[in-house]
């Protein structure tokens, strides 16, 4: 943090302020980049449906942090929005206007940042509405830590190892899914795709689908039945790390779906990377659980533990 950010900061008194000003920049960055695209990029045609919603959203936003990082700097208005309810609903509402931004913004169809084969087609506004919606929901999360007293981060962690992870293999497989949807309604039902694309393209589909019900499952088990079996969730990490690793190879080579940089490159990349980390740590407790194995059975004279005993996560309410 520079030193003028950190005396902005100061004067806010907010610990959000930062992230705010950061908020700001990409708002600013997202809707002078639509207003550049509708206007001048595509001058001459009428305005669709979808460039109206992007560029309301976006100026929606803009609207919105630029009064919050104001109110944060004035000393009377400070104490209206400063961790209260108010900076709240702003939080919350953004981060609503924020999916609609990117859904609309990163969509094929709509031909804005993201042309009609999937390829990033304008980088300012590709990026930058991923970074604005990164960042609203980082500052949310930072409103409930600072209002509520709540450790998010360890709260996750404390609930049930990897949670995070199968959250993010969740989202990340959505995005699979969705861009593999409509590449294949763009180029498949209409016949203007090869065989090969096309069922490299439902390979897409259906992996996003499969990792998607799967992360559900994982995530509803860990958080609602405070059960998770270890055996059941390595395997299905295991399950989907391979799938994944077809998927970067079919998909995201010249002959597939997800070879122009666009939402399935970046994110089928993304997925296959959390399986591994999912995999990878599964493993770790695997062996971590055989060598307290190994030293339970020396203490005990030499008896073996059970090759069944495997350690399966308790999740009541005092390991909370």
């Amino acid at each position: 943090m520079t030193e003028v950010a950190q005396q902005m900061a100061n004067r806010s008194g907010s610990p959000r302020f930062v992230q705010w000003v950061a908020f700001l920049l990409f708002s600013t960055i997202t809707l002078g980049s639509t207003v550049n695209m509708v206007n001048h990029v595509k001058e001459g045609s009428a305005r669709t449906a979808s460039e109206r919603w992007a560029l309301t959203m976006s100026s929606f936003t803009f609207i919105l942090t630029l009064v919050t990082v104001i109110m944060h700097l004035h000393p009377i208005l400070n104490t209206y929005i400063n961790g209260t309810k108010i900076e709240g609903g702003i939080c919350l509402a953004l981060v609503g206007f924020w999916i609609i931004t990117v859904a609309i913004i990163t969509d094929s169809k709509y031909d804005l940042a993201v042309n009609e084969t999937g390829a990033v087609s304008n980088g300012n506004l590709y990026y930058f509405s991923w970074a604005g919606f990164v960042c609203s929901v980082s500052i949310f999360i930072q409103y409930l830590q600072h209002v509520f007293q709540l450790d998010v981060a360890g709260e996750i962690q404390s609930r049930a190892a990897r949670l995070n992870y199968w959250s993010g293999l969740l989202t990340t497989s959505l995005v699979v899914m969705g861009s593999s949807l409509n590449v294949h309604g763009n180029f498949c039902r209409t016949g203007e795709a090869s065989e090969t694309y096309c069922a490299r393209t439902t390979y897409g589909i259906a992996l996003g689908t499969v990792a998607t019900l799967v992360g559900a499952f994982i995530v509803a088990s860990k958080i609602a039945l405070r059960t998770a079996p270890f055996v059941v969730e390595a395997g299905l990490g295991t399950l989907m790390m391979i799938m994944y690793v077809f998927g970067v190879i079919f998909i995201t080579e010249q002959q597939g779906p997800g070879a122009p940089l666009g939402n399935l490159y970046y994110f089928t990349w993304l997925s296959f990377l959390v399986s591994c980390l999912i995999t990878a740590s599964c493993f770790e407790d695997y062996q971590a659980s055989k060598a307290a194995g190994a030293n339970n059975a020396s203490e005990n004279g030499g008896v073996d533990a059970d090759p069944q005993d495997i350690d399966v996560e308790n999740l009541d309410d005092d390991h909370i």
